[in-house]
């Protein structure tokens, strides 16, 4: 409706009008709305059914310190790194003809959308990118799949594993792209575990930031030397099995965080008890 009222046009050329690049500012800010209202708000609605403090509840607290910030920052490299070569191993997966040509047509009208509003002729449409593109989908994403989604599956299965599994299934399904479906059902994994291991959702909005701002950059970087959007949005790497060093990584990285996060959660208890001791 805002669309439609902005353009002074009928809702069913809104599609097509959008996704012109004159009116990619405007795309950008609805959608940036959209998921506003689609994600954040019922998370923190629902939250605020089940607890006094929904920010507490959605894990916006303190308890972090500049390692863990740090191996998240490392950790970012290596989902990146992992999930690139998801990309180029999903596209090798066969499919039946006709299910092959409707994937093509989903990913056609995803990577047509994720163009417009990537496409960047100057630093201050940089910047802007970097607001709806990276920033406000960390933010909105992670309180909706992390911290909602996930924290009821995990209770519903009584399985960590089994509840990351489905969150991170749900999180890939929901941006409609079969060929980029791995790479986001791994990048949803390794959020799940950063949540459910470091139970503070900034550490998660900074991980997906970091993944969504690396991705932006590469494309302005591309786009100044005069590469085209479509080869800019290339994300995967040549060789799928150079996913293997990434997960490697992954899981050298987890058992620091970890290890990292027991001592904070530790220093945070102690804390609790002194406090405690002194009201008594």
């Amino acid at each position: 409706m805002l669309a439609s009222t902005n353009l002074n046009v009928s809702m069913t050329l809104v599609p097509e009008l959008l996704n012109k690049s004159e009116n990619a500012n405007l795309a950008r800010w609805l959608n940036t709305l959209a998921t506003f209202f689609m994600f954040f708000m019922p998370a923190f609605l629902f939250a605020r059914i089940l607890s006094r403090k929904p920010l507490d509840y959605l894990g916006f607290n303190r308890l972090m310190n500049g390692k863990q910030i740090g191996i998240v920052v490392v950790l970012t490299l290596a989902a990146m790194i992992t999930s690139g070569a998801l990309g180029d191993l999903n596209q090798r997966i066969p499919l039946p003809a006709t299910w092959m040509a409707k994937a093509r047509a989903m990913e056609d009208a995803y990577r047509s959308t994720m163009m417009s509003m990537a496409m960047m002729k100057n630093f201050k449409e940089y910047l802007l990118v970097l607001l709806v593109v990276a920033t406000a989908p960390a933010i909105f994403e992670e309180v909706l799949f992390r911290a909602t989604f996930q924290q009821l599956f995990i209770g519903w299965t009584k399985n960590a594993w089994i509840g990351i599994i489905i969150t991170s299934i749900v999180f890939s399904v929901i941006h409609i792209s079969y060929f980029g479906f791995l790479p986001r059902l791994a990048l949803g994994m390794v959020l799940g575990f950063i949540f459910y291991y470091g139970k503070n959702i900034w550490l998660n909005i900074l991980l997906h930031f970091l993944n969504n701002a690396l991705i932006v950059t590469g494309i302005y970087q591309d786009i100044k030397h005069g590469q085209s959007i479509e080869k800019a949005m290339d994300e995967n790497m040549p060789i799928w099995w150079i996913g293997l060093f990434g997960i490697a990584g992954l899981l050298l990285l987890f058992r620091l965080f970890k290890k990292e996060t027991r001592k904070v959660l530790a220093t945070q208890s102690l804390v609790a008890t002194d406090e405690n001791s002194i009201e008594q």
